[in-house]
């Protein structure tokens, strides 16, 4: 029973949490057979590798030291962020690397790295929860434990994790050679520093003083976050209103689709009402196509021919050409 509480309650939050993050990603949807795998290196590979080789460092930190202060200390402030951060971030680098047309923007570094960090929360949830919650106090314990894991530090590893796919996300959209090394790098190092805060604090003040300073920094961080995000998603639409402006005067959409495409709420619209016409999956690829063309006609004027940009921006012309007369 206590185990499969502890499975519901770390899991469920997180996969709301990444359905969240999904719906955030308005004008260019990542493929979900991605975001799923990333949400599983996340679950298996991530958490478990974690899980090991903390436990080796731990036990060989206490070995040398003999203290279980300088251990814990040692393993949450420095182990923990560097071990985590870099095997989540192994996931959101593959996409970089494997699936470059794929990763298109600031906001899909996000999106990958929140997803991952995301999956790895929800085994990390569920072990705390029924560890350190059921096991030490039963049900009350389980139930408090997944308040602080879900509601007061629940996107404790999204915010983490989210700095690696920002730098990642800015060296795909530059040239030069120094920011495509020295952008991932830097958030790597954000990543662990914000991580290791969070740790020390919770590890210093292990009390409710403790809780209240560590929950008002994490929320700090969050909001600050969510506002990038937010700025990014307007940055975004802003471009998708510049660039698809050249393809009403060429006819491949109309001044009607232009408009429903450089409005995320007229999208939505658009889709509800093309789900009682019979037509809803034609529209969803129309929509998610005008996003992809308006990052591809990017890309080609700021990297050049890379990846074939020319040629996918014809293709993506000639597709929605073909669809624009079947929707309204």
């Amino acid at each position: 029973m206590g185990i499969l509480l502890a499975l519901a309650l770390g899991f469920i939050p997180m996969f709301f949490y990444a359905w969240l993050m999904y719906w955030v990603d308005r004008y260019e949807k990542e493929p979900k057979i991605l975001l799923g795998a990333v949400f599983i290196w996340g679950v298996a590979v991530a958490a478990g590798f974690a899980f090991v080789v903390n436990s080796v460092l731990g036990v060989g930190i206490y070995l040398f030291t003999g203290s279980d202060i300088a251990t814990e200390l040692g393993t949450g402030s420095l182990v923990a962020p560097l071990v985590e951060e870099s095997i989540k971030g192994i996931a959101v680098l593959l996409v970089y690397l494997f699936f470059r047309r794929e990763f298109d923007s600031v906001v899909d570094g996000i999106v990958y790295a929140s997803i991952v960090a995301l999956g790895f929360a929800a085994t990390e949830n569920a072990y705390y929860i029924y560890a350190y919650g059921y096991a030490e106090n039963g049900l009350s314990g389980l139930l408090g434990v997944a308040f602080i894991r879900v509601i007061l530090v629940g996107w404790q590893h999204p915010f983490y994790t989210s700095f690696i796919g920002i730098g990642l996300a800015v060296a795909r959209l530059n040239k030069n050679p120094w920011v495509k090394v020295g952008a991932p790098f830097t958030g790597w190092v954000f990543a662990v520093f914000t991580h290791s805060l969070h740790n020390t604090i919770a590890t210093l003040l292990n009390n409710n003083v403790g809780l209240l300073a560590g929950t008002l920094i994490d929320w700090t961080g969050w909001l600050a976050m969510a506002a990038f995000l937010l700025w990014m998603l307007a940055r975004e639409q802003h471009r998708l209103a510049q660039l698809l402006r050249s393809e009403i005067r060429s006819g491949v959409i109309t001044r009607q689709q232009y408009d429903t495409a450089c409005s995320a709420w007229k999208q939505t619209a658009a889709r509800i009402s093309a789900l009682m016409q019979g037509k809803y999956a034609q529209t969803r690829e129309f929509y998610q196509l005008c996003g992809e063309l308006a990052h591809k006609k990017y890309q080609l004027a700021t990297l050049g021919d890379e990846g074939g940009n020319g040629r996918i921006v014809e293709e993506l012309r000639i597709k929605l050409a073909q669809l624009s007369t079947k929707i309204e």
